[in-house]
């Protein structure tokens, strides 16, 4: 089918509210449409690009999990969560009580998303794996009273106090497996000649409408990208996620879907969809550059002046890298150093203006990396 001919589905009327039942996605497609494939062979460029950086990046894992928490901060806030970068690299009792709840849903997170990368090595991309994510996601959090790793058993909605007054109804809960195992052969469907860019940005967009499970669609949705593009070859290194765009261009993000439901406009979504994955391409690229750039300057110029210290404060620095906020006891804990010698490391990297004291206070002192999270945060 071509995309420009595309029916997303219809509406059906259940007695007392309508659902949506959008169209299978395992068939043939077919994009006649030149701006798209131009597109396309832009993005793929784009990715190519950001993979062969990061083939030069010394040490990239020091990155991997920033990058990885970036992405929990920002795909949580989409779904209304209020957890900063700062707060997120963060220890649980440096936190305010009232924010904790916030902070340990971004936290886990963190847990489900490097969970799935680590399946990912020895399952296939399934609903299996999709599920195991979901239910990672939801232990110990808000969501662990709404089925964590099993698809829903009943009516759910976007937006409005109730189903009488939602924004969509997505399809009511009998067909939701029937539609999540051809959203898996589509995945897994080889004889479909399109892009895997193409294919992903049709499965994001049939995943969300579906929306399989009680609680967490669009965090699993958006991490399903990443995934996808990993066990494709198409990344070689989990450094992209797209909510960051998402989140900027957030109303954008659901009329484009929404549009697709609405009007068949899934070539506009597409496009969208692409202009998300490119831009996060080249601002991951032009990041790590910078974080690269940052470490030189810092191992050349400032960690050399600490004269026999160096060598300890070169571990300090590449732990900073993937704890850019820190206190005395998380320094002796992941380092091993006694609280003297993790205290002294602090007062050398706050004077050379590495590190900025953040509490004022003279006892249980936050410390933060400030040119490394504010490159993070852009």
């Amino acid at each position: 089918m071509d995309i420009k001919k595309f029916s997303s589905g219809k509406w059906l009327n259940d007695g007392q509210y309508k659902y949506f039942l959008p169209t299978e996605i395992n068939r043939e497609w077919l994009i006649s449409d030149a701006r798209l494939q131009r597109k396309v062979e832009s993005v793929s460029l784009r990715l190519g690009e950001l993979n062969s950086f990061a083939k030069f990046v010394p040490n990239i894992d020091l990155f991997i999990q920033s990058y990885v928490l970036k992405e929990a901060v920002t795909s949580s806030r989409i779904e209304g969560t209020s957890t900063n970068m700062e707060q997120a690299f963060s220890q649980e009792l440096d936190i305010n009580p009232e924010r904790r709840d916030d902070w340990r849903e971004t936290r886990q997170y963190v847990i489900a998303m490097n969970n799935a990368l680590s399946k990912l090595k020895e399952l296939p991309l399934s609903n299996r794996l999709i599920k195991n994510t979901h239910e990672v996601l939801l232990s110990h959090v808000r969501g662990k009273h709404k089925g964590p790793g099993k698809f829903r058993r009943s009516q759910n909605w976007i937006g409005g106090a109730t189903i009488d007054d939602a924004v969509f109804v997505p399809p009511s809960a009998e067909h939701v497996e029937s539609l999540m195992s051809d959203l898996e052969k589509f995945l897994h469907n080889d004889k479909i000649a399109i892009p895997h860019l193409v294919k992903i940005a049709i499965a994001h967009y049939q995943f969300e409408t579906i929306h399989p499970f009680l609680d967490g669609n669009g965090r699993i949705g958006r991490l399903l990208i990443t995934l996808y593009l990993i066990s494709r070859g198409m990344l070689e290194k989990p450094l992209l996620y797209a909510s960051d765009y998402f989140e900027k261009n957030k109303s954008l993000y659901y009329d484009k879907l929404t549009f697709a439901r609405e009007k068949n406009d899934l070539g506009g979504w597409i496009y969208f969809f692409l202009q998300a994955i490119e831009t996060t391409a080249i601002e991951a690229a032009a990041a790590l550059k910078d974080i690269l750039a940052l470490k030189d300057r810092l191992t050349s110029d400032k960690i050399p002046t600490l004269g026999r210290k160096t060598k300890t404060a070169q571990r300090f620095l590449d732990l900073l890298f993937t704890h850019p906020v820190v206190t005395a006891a998380v320094v002796g804990k992941e380092l091993g150093f006694s609280p003297k010698a993790s205290n002294d490391l602090l007062r050398d990297f706050t004077e050379l203006e590495i590190l900025r004291e953040t509490t004022g206070y003279k006892r249980n002192r936050l410390f933060e990396f400030a040119e490394y999270l504010k490159i993070l945060k852009r």
